[in-house]
């Protein structure tokens, strides 16, 4: 089981100081949206530069001209990149061709998704790398969470690693864990913290025990 920190709220400087703190503690860092809509592709080429060993997710949640898109990203040094399960079909398929050709990984982003579990195993038959379920920003302002959804999406997948991400802390972590990913996604519960460096540490250690 893997960690993934996820920056949202930050620009470029300020991103670069949390993963500063953390690095040692996080497998994957994920440039969130907010922050590609304010900095750009940008944002990944600079904190690919500034932390080589570890790989960088660009979650541009593409909707359609999905392999033109995955060629920027790649082109700025993003490890992953991710595509929206609402979209078509055929926007997944360029996605995943064309992270093939570059070396990356398609992870398929479940927000807003209906049927979690058919479409699921859809998704799962086209070749991405990670099927994620996520309570969104206004999803958990509902008090809404993934585990079901996790459940669900665990029954049918087959060949991709699943994740999940939305308003995880140290306290939910265990849950998190019994329910059994491959990667655990967290943003506010390690960069809404004074000491990021202790929190991002103890997750660690419980993400690897798993």
């Amino acid at each position: 089981m893997e960690l993934q920190l996820a920056l949202d709220l930050v620009d470029i400087p300020g991103a670069k100081q949390v993963v500063a703190e953390v690095a040692e503690y996080v497998d994957i860092v994920e440039i969130g949206t907010p922050v590609v809509i304010n900095e750009g592709l940008r944002a990944v080429k600079e904190i690919k530069e500034a932390f080589p060993s570890l790989r960088v997710l660009a979650d541009l949640k593409i909707m359609d001209a999905g392999g033109y898109e995955v060629m920027k990203a790649s082109e700025a040094g993003a490890d992953i990149i991710t595509v929206l399960g609402v979209s078509d079909d055929s926007t997944i398929k360029g996605a995943v061709e064309e992270a093939a050709k570059q070396g990356k990984k398609i992870m398929v982003d479940m927000i807003n998704v209906k049927d979690i579990e058919g479409r699921a195993a859809e998704i799962d038959a086209l070749g991405v790398d990670y099927i994620c379920v996520h309570s969104g920003y206004d999803h958990q302002a509902d008090g809404k969470n993934s585990f079901e959804e996790l459940a669900a999406i665990k029954r049918v997948v087959k060949q991709a690693k699943t994740a999940i991400a939305g308003g995880i802390k140290l306290n939910t972590l265990p849950e998190v864990i019994k329910a059994n990913p491959d990667l655990v996604i967290v943003g506010g519960g390690i960069t809404g913290l004074e000491d990021k460096k202790t929190a991002a540490a103890e997750m660690k250690r419980l993400v690897s025990q798993a």
